[in-house]
Parts: C-alpha cells; structure tokens; sequence
C-alpha cells in the first residue's frame, strides 16, 4: 500500500477554504513557496489541478467542489482523534475555532458576554457566529458549525442537544401607548395592530394558535426578519410586538439606546407554550474533549445570563 501524508488532508481543506496560496500558508504557518510546493504534491496525488487561476483569484475545479464537503467532515474527525484526552485538556493553551450558528437577536443578547468568558479562560481560542437564516441540520452534519442555538423542534432526531434556558413570549408597546390603559384581556390584546418577527415571513403562530381557541383574531400589520427589528418597530409606532421576554429584558439592560428602549413588556392574557431554548450539536462531537469543554462553558455563561 502506497503510504499517504494525512497532512495533505489539511492542507487541502484550508487551501480551499482560502483559495490563496499565500492566505493558506499564513493560516498553516508555512512559507508561500512551501505551500505552494503542497499544492504541486495534492494535484499529483488526486490527479486533479484542484485550483485553477481565475483573474487574480484562484477558483476550484469541478473535483474539488466534490471534495470540500467531504473533506472538511474528514479533517475534523482526524483532528478529533488525535485531540489528547479530557483530562489532559488545557483551556489556556487551546488553540482552536468554534462556530455558533445562532438568531440575530440571541447574537445581539449574548455574544458579548460569551467572548468575554471564553476568551478569559481560553485566549487562544476564536469565536465565529454565523447567522441562521433557517433550520437546515446539513451545517452541523457536514461540520461547517459547531453549535446551534434555538428551539429543537425541526432539529434532525440524530442530533444531541441540551436545553440552555426556558424563556416565554409577552408582548410589547412603546411607553404610554393605549394598551396600557385599563385591564389586559385577550380581546384588548387582539384589537391591537401587530408587528411579529419571522425569518420565513409567516403571518401566524403559536400566539394565533391560542387566539383561535378562544374565538379571536388578531391583526398583524408588519412581519420583520427578528425580534430586536420588532422591537425597533414597536418603539417607532403603534404596534404592539411579540418577543420571547429574554430579547426585551437583556435588550433594555444591554443596550440602552438600542431596539429596547423606550418600551414597556406585558403579559400575555392567555397561556401560550414555554420556549426551551437549546444547544445542539452532531454525535460525532461527543467525545471531542475540546468539544465538551466549550458546550459546558458556552451553557454555563448563557445561564448566568438569564
């Protein structure tokens, strides 16, 4: 058998990430000729030119696109295997990238002091957040993200996932709207004008869902991508928002002239389901000492945020 150098694996993944010989070096601490020496050895090895000049930027080949999915889902396996054991791990000398794939507002929310913990405890450590503009598992499969926060609901049943906070919706106007004068009810609530916060653009949820049981309606005027541009909408207007009460509580203490500002939360007057707001990740991260560490920490600070 011809023996193979599995540091390839790696070299190709970053090459085409980067698609730059000197981009690839600098992330792999080699010279730009050494690198560009491992290129000539990966194309003699797939007999395939892998990246191809386009202008002035270098383009991968139809293969290699084949490749980048697989290969990426490889070399973290590899670098899995070889991670040394959990006790052995060091968090001060842990040089790695985690990725979370979270909502805008829980960026907004959180982020902040979650950079702050972890980089405390782990300086060499980076932090990528990457937005969610759906549900699909396929990030997590193929280990383009490291974590997901949100809802289980819609997650894949191979997943794993362990519930961060509980959180509820309520309502939201600016202050001295006329919602606030006189007694909540459910009829009040539903006569308002309504703005909610929905990526896919949908008109009704768990909230109409309720309504709908006890024979009411309400009137939804706007429906914007996320919770703080509700926020934004409900301090500008008449409109009444429906948040989860995390987004308006951090919100107004994080942000003070931000989306938040100037608006005054209530109650539902009818029960709607709790919201149980979760980390998830792929099985194959389980054991991954580094891994663990960064879930734990990753919960432990979002927990004693809320």
């Amino acid at each position: 058998m011809t023996a193979i150098d599995l540091n390839l694996l790696t070299a190709l993944d970053v090459l085409l990430a980067e698609r730059s010989v000197t981009r690839a070096a600098g992330r792999l601490g080699l010279s730009p000729s050494a690198m560009s020496r491992t290129l000539a050895r990966l194309r003699a090895a797939t007999g395939d030119p892998l990246l191809v000049q386009a202008g002035r930027v270098l383009v991968p080949t139809p293969h290699a696109e084949h490749l980048a999915g697989r290969l990426h889902v490889l070399v973290r396996e590899a670098h899995a295997v070889l991670t040394p054991a959990a006790g052995d791990l060091d968090p001060a000398s842990l040089a790695r990238t985690f990725t979370i794939r979270a909502n805008e507002g829980f960026v907004s929310l959180f982020a902040a002091g979650i950079v702050a913990a972890i980089t405390q405890e782990a300086p060499l450590v980076r932090l990528r957040f990457a937005p969610k503009p759906d549900k699909d598992v396929r990030p997590l499969r193929e280990g383009l993200i490291d974590v997901e926060v949100g809802t289980t609901g819609a997650s894949a049943p191979e997943m794993r996932s362990q519930m961060i906070f509980r959180d509820r919706f309520i309502a939201a106007a600016r202050h001295g709207h006329p919602v606030f004068d006189g007694v909540m009810t459910p009829e009040r609530y539903a006569a308002c004008s309504h703005v909610v916060a929905s990526r896919r653009g949908a008109m009704t949820g768990p909230v109409d869902e309720a309504l709908h049981e006890i024979g009411l309606k309400r009137r939804i005027v706007a429906v914007v991508p996320g919770f703080l541009d509700a926020l934004t909408v409900a301090r500008r207007s008449d409109l009444v928002a429906l948040v989860p009460q995390s987004c308006l509580l951090h919100g107004q203490m994080a942000h003070g002239q931000g989306a938040a500002q100037g608006l005054q939360g209530f109650d539902l007057p009818f029960t709607t389901p709790e919201l149980a707001i979760s980390l998830m990740w792929h099985p194959r991260l389980d054991a991954d000492p580094a891994h663990r560490w960064f879930r734990q920490a990753l919960m432990a600070v979002c927990r004693k945020m809320t």
